[in-house]
C-alpha cells in the first residue's frame, strides 16, 4: 500500500511541478557542445563582446567560445611577440568572469604549424624568429595572388626545428593559465607547407608522420596539465578521395595522420559550402567531433540537423563522439556585431539573398533550429 501511495504521490508532483519554459535549457542535454568561434576582442571591443556573450550567446544555449588570441595578449614569457595594444591580464580576467557567469567555456587559440603568414604579411612568430620558417626561400610578394608559382597560401614553422617548441609551449602554457582553460585550440588547418624538399630537417620525410608528430607533441604537452587539444580537421581528410578539395581536405597526404594521432584530440570539422558528412569518418575513427559552419545559413542549419541525426541513429559506443556544432566567424568582433545587431533589430528590412549569406545570419538560424528540434523532441 505504501509503495502505491508513494508512486501516486510522485506522479502527482511530476504533473504539477513547475516546468522550465526555455527550450534552450533542454538543448544542453541534446548536444554537449554548442560553440561559437571568433577573433579575441580588442581592448575597445571588450565590454561590447562581454555583453554579447551574456545577452545573446548564453540565452541561445552557446556553451563554448573559441577565441583566436594568437598574439593579441601581453605575453610575459615572450613579450617580443605581443601585438600592439594587446589584451592585458586584467582584461582577459574580465572576459573569463563574464563567461563563467553564464557557464560558457572559453578556449583560447593560437595558430600553430600553419597560418604563420597571411597574404603579404608575416605573422609575429616568423617575423621575430625567422629561423623557424619551413620555407625561408619563399618570399612574401608585395601583392598576393592565388594561385602562384610558389604554392604559397600561408607560411608554416618547421615542426622539427630544435628550438620552436620552447617558444610555442611557453605561449600555450601562459595563455591557458590566464584564460583558466581546460582546453587549447591549436588551429593547424590548411597546412600546405610541411616536409618541404628544401628544409634541411624535414626534406624526404613522410608528411603525415610530420603532421601527426606535431599534433601529438602539442597534445602531450597539454596533457601534462590535464588539458585537451582541439584542432580543425581538414588536414586529416583526403581531399582528392572525398572530393572536398584543397582547402577542406589534404592534397599533400597529411590525411594519413588520422590513424597516427591520439584519439582524445578533439576535431572541429569545417565545411562551409555543403554539409559534408565527414563527422562520421572522425567518429568512427574514435574522435570527438563537432561540425562547423560559417556564412551560409542553410549549411549551418543542415549541420545542426545532421548532428542530431548522427546522435539519434548511431549506437551508444559512437553516439557521444558526435559532440555538437560550432559557428565560425572569420572577422574581428566589430564587423560581426554590427552585422548581427542590424539583422536582429531590423527584422522587417528587405534583404537580397546575397545579404543573408553572413555568419550572423547563420548564427541566428542555426540556434533557432536548435530550438525547433528540441520542441519536436519534447
Amino acid at each position: 500500500m505504501k509503495t502505491y501511495f508513494y508512486t501516486l504521490l510522485i506522479l502527482i508532483i511530476g504533473l504539477y511541478w513547475p516546468k522550465e519554459t526555455s527550450a534552450f535549457q533542454d538543448v544542453k542535454d541534446e548536444l554537449p557542445v554548442r560553440g561559437f568561434a571568433i577573433a579575441a576582442p580588442k581592448t575597445q571591443e571588450l565590454d561590447r563582446f562581454i555583453r554579447f556573450m551574456q545577452e545573446e550567446l548564453a540565452p541561445r544555449g552557446v556553451n563554448v567560445v573559441i577565441l583566436r588570441v594568437d598574439f593579441n595578449y601581453q605575453f610575459e614569457s615572450h613579450p617580443e611577440l605581443r601585438d600592439e595594444n594587446a589584451l592585458s591580464k586584467s582584461e582577459v580576467k574580465k572576459l573569463v568572469a563574464g563567461a563563467r557567469e553564464h557557464d560558457i567555456q572559453l578556449i583560447p587559440q593560437i595558430n600553430l604549424l600553419g597560418h604563420q603568414s597571411w597574404a603579404s604579411t608575416l605573422g609575429n612568430l616568423l617575423k621575430v624568429y625567422p629561423e623557424f620558417d619551413e620555407t625561408p626561400h619563399v618570399a612574401l610578394p608585395e601583392k598576393y595572388e592565388w594561385p602562384n608559382a610558389d604554392g604559397l597560401y600561408c607560411k608554416s614553422y618547421c615542426p622539427l626545428h630544435p628550438e620552436v617548441h620552447q617558444v610555442v609551449f611557453a605561449l600555450m602554457d601562459e595563455i591557458v593559465e590566464v584564460f583558466e582553460a581546460d582546453a587549447f585550440h591549436a588551429g593547424m588547418d590548411e597546412v600546405f607547407y610541411i616536409g618541404d624538399d628544401k628544409c634541411p630537417r624535414c626534406q624526404g620525410l613522410d608528411k603525415a608522420e610530420l603532421f601527426a608528430g606535431e599534433v601529438t607533441k602539442i597534445r602531450n604537452h597539454l596533457a601534462l596539465s590535464d588539458r585537451k587539444l582541439w584542432i580543425w580537421g581538414d588536414r586529416l581528410i583526403d581531399g582528392r578521395a572525398t572530393g572536398v578539395g584543397l582547402w577542406e581536405g589534404s592534397y599533400n597526404r597529411t590525411h594519413k595522420a588520422i590513424d597516427l594521432i591520439p584519439k582524445d584530440v578533439v576535431i572541429n570539422d569545417w565545411h562551409y559550402e555543403k554539409p559534408v558528412h565527414t563527422p562520421v569518418l572522425f567518429a568512427m575513427k574514435g574522435f570527438e567531433v563537432m561540425s562547423c559552419s560559417w556564412r551560409r545559413p542553410e549549411v549551418g542549419v543542415a549541420h545542426v540537423d545532421d548532428m542530431f541525426l548522427f546522435r539519434k541513429n548511431n549506437p551508444d559506443q559512437v553516439k557521444d563522439k558526435f559532440a555538437g556544432v560550432i559557428l565560425t566567424v572569420w572577422s574581428g568582433v566589430t564587423p560581426f556585431l554590427n552585422g548581427f545587431y542590424d539583422y536582429v533589430e531590423n527584422p522587417g528590412k528587405e534583404r537580397e539573398e546575397k545579404d543573408l549569406n553572413h555568419p550572423w545570419v547563420t548564427f541566428v538560424q542555426m540556434f533557432d533550429r536548435y530550438q525547433s528540434l528540441v520542441f519536436e523532441d519534447n
